[in-house]
């Protein structure tokens, strides 16, 4: 921040999370600035269904979600362009603070928002950056009350604001605007780039694992369709040939009456593609004589039955890093035979393999799940032990240099968000002076100011 200059006077604000701002700019509850009502009537059909989602205001089309509403809109509120929208549940357990969204078409919300009209003293962009502002520092953390900790505008009517001149707030908005949509730009930057490094990742083990790393080694035919040719000394077998299936206990078991312990147990949530997260793991009742059927060995390669499209066949080897621990039974545990747990792994995150799980996954909406028995039936390419070792070490190093990089990719959009909010947060409070401000010739070409 230190290329900017800051007011010559300031005063204390009288608001706490506020300190001192600006001299000369004003003080005033929120219900002074802005309002806030709902539909009387049934008008609201013939708009779209707003929601507001990590701080992006998303639209549902209408026509296509005549399921979904009401038959009366009484408690519904009319958006309008440039309306504010804020999210009133749930302000405890939602640490990424984007409950804040600024409006850009007319369309109608739900009771579950709240929406501010900006009166004639205050500016819409504005009022959205400073709303923005007091949820990234936690202002609203402390009000509202229930279960979700739910919030209503009686509780935040009087939320003391900032209030510059009309010319100071759309001066603040320019800044912000021009300034934030340089910064979005670089992060979408580096989220592109870890998107990209995803597919080369994919790309490297899909490769090493069906064509080896001897690009002049005789080929043959796979005998799978969408395999295509592999390297003539590699055998191709199916999966229930080389390795033994183990399901998981099902949930919901009535254990009224009976002896029971509480044993860790991993669920989909639990088995990502490569790695597992074991940060929250939950432990489930089940009776001592089911421990030994449903425990996790050191080496068994975890492979989610399904979910999203994204999740299927998802897995990683199992170290027994939690003993005992149990899988639930949407988490396969498939045990190897004679060959590595690592390289059963390497072959089941191949793309050839995600296309067999595909193509014999019973599809619903949005889901899909895979049988034990077709499990079995994926087609694994097994190259001798000591080509299996080289592949291994090879595909293990590359993905570290992979890790890395994405790594670094996430730090970096860790920093730029925090300079993000910083920089609004500083200029909506007026702890930097942007009057003068203008978009120089540099800035316009896309570099960012620090």
């Amino acid at each position: 921040m230190s290329r900017y200059k800051a007011y010559s006077e300031y005063r204390d604000s009288g608001v706490e999370w506020v300190g001192a701002n600006p001299s000369s700019w004003e003080v005033s509850p929120l219900f002074s600035l802005a309002s806030t009502d709902v539909l009387r009537n049934d008008d609201g059909a013939e708009n779209n269904v707003l929601s507001l989602s990590y701080g992006r205001i998303i639209r549902r089309d209408v026509e296509g979600n005549h399921g979904l509403l009401p038959e009366s809109f009484n408690t519904y509120q009319l958006v309008e362009a440039g309306d504010i929208i804020l999210r009133l549940t749930d302000l405890q357990n939602d640490k990424r603070s984007l409950r804040v969204g600024l409006a850009t078409e007319k369309g109608i919300i739900t009771s579950a928002y709240l929406k501010l009209t900006a009166k004639q003293k205050f500016l819409d962009r504005y009022l959205y950056r400073l709303l923005h502002s007091y949820d990234t520092t936690k202002v609203f953390y402390g009000m509202g009350g229930g279960l979700r900790q739910s919030m209503k505008f009686e509780e935040m009517r009087r939320l003391q604001m900032l209030c510059p001149s009309l010319d100071e707030q759309k001066q603040i908005a320019d800044f912000l605007d021009h300034e934030t949509a340089k910064i979005d730009a670089l992060i979408e930057k580096q989220q592109r780039l870890i998107e990209l490094l995803k597919e080369k990742r994919q790309a490297v083990i899909s490769h090493a694992v069906t064509k080896g790393l001897n690009p002049k080694a005789p080929m043959k035919d796979s005998g799978v369709e969408w395999l295509g040719e592999v390297p003539a000394h590699w055998i191709v077998r199916r999966l229930k040939h080389s390795a033994a299936l183990q399901s998981g206990i099902p949930k919901g078991k009535d254990l009224v009456g009976r002896m029971t312990i509480d044993v860790p147990m991993l669920r989909v949530a639990n088995v990502q593609d490569g790695y597992l997260d074991l940060t929250e793991v939950h432990a489930i009742p089940i009776e001592p004589s089911e421990l030994e059927r449903y425990s996790l060995k050191y080496g068994d390669v975890l492979m989610n039955e399904g979910g999203d499209n994204d999740k299927l066949g998802r897995g990683a080897v199992w170290r027994s890093e939690i003993a005992p621990c149990i899988h639930q039974n949407h988490v396969f545990a498939i045990r190897p035979i004679a060959i590595e747990p690592e390289w059963l792994d390497l072959v089941t995150r191949a793309s050839y393999a995600k296309f067999h799980f595909y193509r014999v996954a019973k599809q619903s909406t949005n889901l899909a799940s895979i049988s034990s028995t077709n499990i079995k039936e994926t087609p694994l390419l097994i190259p001798p032990e000591k080509e299996r070792a080289g592949i291994i070490s090879y595909v293990e190093r590359q993905l570290k240099k992979f890790e890395l990089l994405e790594e670094k990719s996430r730090l970096q959009i860790e920093l730029i968000q925090e300079r993000r909010t910083a920089l609004i947060s500083a200029a909506v409070t007026g702890k930097i002076d942007v009057r003068d401000w203008q978009p120089t010739a540099a800035q316009e070409a896309g570099g960012v100011a620090c």
